[in-house]
């Protein structure tokens, strides 16, 4: 099969890999459409830590299931062959105590495919059943294959605390930012602005409904918070993750506001630290989602609040999933996402 292979920084492959072998209590699906993220894109320039070469990344994906099914779905069905599907990629023990604290998002024994086993960035890929998430007839490939970033989203704005009378900042308009700003929006939200350093990000972002957009690069998103919201915001995301932007959100949210951290761009930062204590900024960590995230946010794709255009997404085919990467990489993109289509 053709498979993808991440083999060092800013180096991959096409390459004929054996069709893997699903192990029990699995099922071998075929790739339909797997989405490329931040995060990947991180590990190719061999910046991130958890993910060691050689790889198959890839944990954004819709399919179908291939050969024998057994077993139950995550939503409680039975498995059956030809079934499309989404999967949660999040793979975790189910024993610990956040597992049994309704936490398993950070579950000590956690793991994550595409990042510690083979990935989807390949024509097959063996994933547990109960992992897998049907989706209905009428949402396409790729639509599905964005689930997975819209439930960090979900997350991310739950930890924010927000309802419809708040305002809110989003540092970041890729993928994940755009997802905040659209999970925002449904909860209510009309006061939402969002930076970039990208303008043809911040009109994707306008188009679905930011309130107000700022270039890091042109004004100073912390003055112009105050200026269109005196006193501050009443929460911030940081999608992004680099110490200004998290110094940024420190600084634009209200006395006693909330700070949400979901980027991972820089794995340390310094922040005004005496700051935060005076002014009881409360700063959390916001770290992929819950199955329950996971069902709302097909949930959501299913009444159709993200609909995949060209303005922000592109399919590619997986061959040339390579010179994706490098385009991502040196912000030479002119979409915020590629999907690469196996198929």
């Amino acid at each position: 099969m053709d498979a993808l292979i991440w083999t060092g920084p800013r180096e991959m492959v096409l390459r004929d890999e054996v069709v893997p072998t699903p192990g029990p209590d699995e099922v071998l699906i075929e790739v339909s459409a797997a989405g490329i993220c931040g995060s990947e894109i991180s590990g190719y320039l061999g910046q991130n830590a958890l993910r060691v070469p050689p790889l198959v990344m890839g944990h954004e994906a819709s399919g179908r299931i291939a050969g024998a099914a057994q077993g139950r779905l995550a939503d409680g069905r039975s498995a059956r062959e030809g079934q499309r599907i989404t999967f949660n990629p999040l793979l975790t023990c189910g024993e610990c105590d956040c597992c049994h604290g309704g936490r398993s998002n950070l579950c000590r024994q956690r793991r994550l495919i595409g990042v510690h086993r083979p990935g989807a960035f390949a024509r097959y890929l063996a994933v547990p059943v109960s992992q897998c998430w049907p989706l209905p007839d009428e949402l396409a490939d790729v639509t599905g294959a964005l689930t997975e970033p819209l439930a960090c989203a979900v997350r991310a704005v739950a930890l924010a605390g927000v309802g419809p009378s708040d305002r809110l900042l989003i540092l970041g308009a890729g993928t994940i930012g755009l997802c905040c700003l659209v999970v925002a929006r449904t909860r209510g939200l009309d006061a939402v602005m969002v930076t970039d350093v990208s303008d043809g990000r911040l009109a994707v972002a306008r188009a679905r409904g930011a309130c107000r957009t700022v270039n890091p690069d042109q004004r100073d998103p912390v003055a112009t918070v105050h200026e269109k919201f005196p006193g501050g915001v009443d929460a911030v995301i940081d999608a992004v993750g680099t110490g200004a932007t998290r110094s940024q959100a420190v600084r634009a949210v209200v006395p006693g506001g909330q700070v949400v951290l979901v980027g991972l761009h820089e794995e340390e930062s310094v922040v005004p630290a005496n700051y935060i204590v005076r002014q009881e900024i409360r700063i959390t960590g916001s770290f992929v989602y819950t199955q329950d995230d996971f069902g709302l946010a097909l949930r959501m794709l299913t009444d159709g609040v993200i609909r995949p255009s060209d303005d922000w997404l592109e399919e590619r085919p997986l061959l040339s999933g390579a010179q994706a990467f490098a385009e991502l990489a040196d912000g030479r993109c002119r979409v915020v996402k590629v999907v690469l289509r196996a198929d």
